[in-house]
């Protein structure tokens, strides 16, 4: 009698064992609409399989124990040798391995490969976002090592290699090799011209002493790093070697690791250069210039990263909502349930549908792609990013007190969520980078209004929502105190043109409604009730 206490009935099951890729309507539709059709079939294939890799329990269970299992500095051995070493579960090897082997690190060299890689970072977000800092600067740092050509032969190999070595040895000998990076220092922040790392040339030329530190370095474990300094012709881009050709460790001292909020599985570190060997990457004082491509694609696996967390915070609210019961019916069924999860599910399709169009845009390559990312990068980066948070926590509460649970999983999304928002520069940041592109690069400006005008004329709200935009536009005076409104006002109508003319009409119907045309509240869940909710909440359900 007494056992019969604790039969647990009206659980949901676990939302293991899955594919996460083709349980994602909106993703897979975004990879059959921007992969070209000789690549869609190997490209799907294998999506898929990375998708069932996702879902399945050995590897949540990794992505679990890294993120329960923080690493560790170890500053000296045993002996009182300084060695400068992290120590990482053996989840977190597993992890960037898959990671690796899957081909995060290298969409420059395979066809279609942004879209794909895009495809596969919006998975492996959700096993644990943790380890996608060192794959995404190791992606990210391509097209900045691309501004030498002779750098660029030496090292692209090694980072758009599928094979993952973590030893710490000369990258030269390593089947393929890790990238951090470390812009920003204590006194300046985003205000990376006011760092005061020392950059003293060597006689060769090329080769410098960096002497100063880095408030945040990312990924300290990698084998090589981007870094900011000043030399005599003013701030410049280098590349710091973890170790040196001749086998000697590189003088890179890890002060400490950062206690973060979120993202724990990962390092993030402050580091000391003091006599630092280094080798210049591009034009004395063209630092900025030479690293901005490399932290354009890092805004745009922020805005991939957010997608992922709103993907799986949703899945498991549908979810859970699917298998549970309550007031004499399952909690899918029910209006308001309904109009909470179908909102999030519309939130969460705009930035997955927007991120691939962004990712399809680096694989176009032409000049008014490129435009397009000038504005729309930072434009997604900002909002998407800013969204993250509010779904998560509205995903946690459709689970009720279940969701405030570790066990659950939802804790480590809320917490995982404000994060890339702030990397890679904060709000303020990529507003007024937008701002900047406005008034400096007409083509930016001009690409864009292209693109969100392929959708005009398809639904009245976001037609007036755009000719609200261009009377904005009409107007910069003082455009910097209404940076972050119009920044947000150019990502609501580029993701509303995408769905107008890509998602279900009940999907376009139900955000153009509530984002552009004032049929919503501030809240989740109130939506206009009238629409066809079942259908969007249908479209989102993971199948387990």
């Amino acid at each position: 009698m007494a056992g019969s206490t604790h039969t647990v009935t009206n659980q949901p099951p676990p939302l293991i064992g899955y594919d996460v890729y083709t349980a994602d309507r909106a993703l897979t539709s975004a990879v059959e609409r921007h992969l070209a059709p000789d690549l869609l079939q190997e490209g799907s294939e294998e999506l898929a399989a990375f998708g069932r890799t996702c879902g399945s329990a050995q590897v949540q269970e990794w992505g679990m124990l890294a993120n329960e299992n923080p690493p560790r500095l170890r500053t000296h051995d045993r002996y009182g040798h300084r060695i400068d070493e992290v120590e990482f579960h053996p989840s977190w090897h597993r992890l960037l391995g898959k990671g690796v082997s899957a081909g995060l690190t290298s969409a420059w060299v395979r066809p279609g490969g942004h879209v794909r890689r895009a495809a596969a970072f919006l998975l492996w977000t959700q096993v644990e976002a943790g380890n996608g800092c060192p794959l995404s600067m190791t992606h990210a740092a391509v097209p900045a090592l691309r501004t030498d050509p002779d750098l660029a032969a030496e090292w692209e190999p090694r980072l758009t290699s599928m094979i993952y070595d973590p030893a710490l040895r000369p990258a030269g000998q390593k089947p393929g090799a890790l990238f951090g990076m470390g812009m920003t220092e204590k006194q300046g922040g985003s205000d990376v011209r006011a760092g005061t790392t020392a950059a003293r040339p060597l006689p060769d030329g090329e080769s410098y002493e960096l002497t100063g530190h880095k408030w945040f370095c990312s990924a300290p474990m990698s084998d090589g790093f981007l870094v900011l300094a000043q030399a005599p012709g003013g701030l410049t881009c280098f590349l710091v070697p973890r170790v040196l050709q001749d086998g000697s460790r590189n003088v890179f001292l890890i002060q400490r690791l950062k206690d973060k909020l979120g993202n724990r599985s990962n390092a993030s570190a402050e580091v000391e250069f003091d006599g630092t060997w280094a080798h210049r990457v591009g034009e004395e004082g063209r630092g900025v210039r030479t690293i901005i491509e490399m932290v354009a694609a890092t805004r745009l696996d922020c805005v991939l990263g957010s997608a992922g967390l709103m993907r799986q915070a949703v899945a498991q609210a549908v979810h859970h909502c699917s298998h549970r019961e309550a007031f004499g019916g399952r909690l899918v069924d029910k209006p308001l349930m309904r109009n909470v999860l179908a909102d999030l599910a519309v939130e969460s399709e705009a930035a997955t549908t927007l991120a691939l169009r962004l990712a399809a845009a680096y694989d176009d390559g032409g000049e008014q792609e490129r435009a397009l990312l000038r504005i729309a990068v930072p434009a997604a980066k900002y909002w998407v990013t800013k969204r993250c948070t509010p779904v998560t926590v509205e995903a946690s509460e459709c689970l009720g007190g279940n969701g405030y649970v570790e066990e659950s999983g939802m804790p480590r999304l809320v917490r995982e969520s404000p994060l890339n928002s702030i990397w890679e520069g904060a709000g303020n940041v990529q507003a007024l980078d937008v701002v900047r592109a406005l008034q400096r690069e007409p083509a930016a400006l001009d690409a864009y209004l292209r693109e969100v005008g392929l959708a005009r004329g398809a639904d009245h709200r976001l037609d007036g929502a755009i000719k609200g935009l261009l009377t904005e536009l009409a107007d910069l005076e003082g455009i910097e105190a209404r940076a972050r409104r119009l920044t947000e006002r150019l990502a609501l109508v580029l993701q509303g043109s995408l769905l107008v003319r890509f998602a279900p009409s009940e999907v376009a119907d139900a955000f153009c409604a509530s984002r552009l045309g004032g049929d919503g509240g501030a809240a989740f869940g109130t939506l206009p009730s009238t629409m066809n909710l079942t259908s969007v909440v249908d479209r989102s359900r993971p199948e387990a």
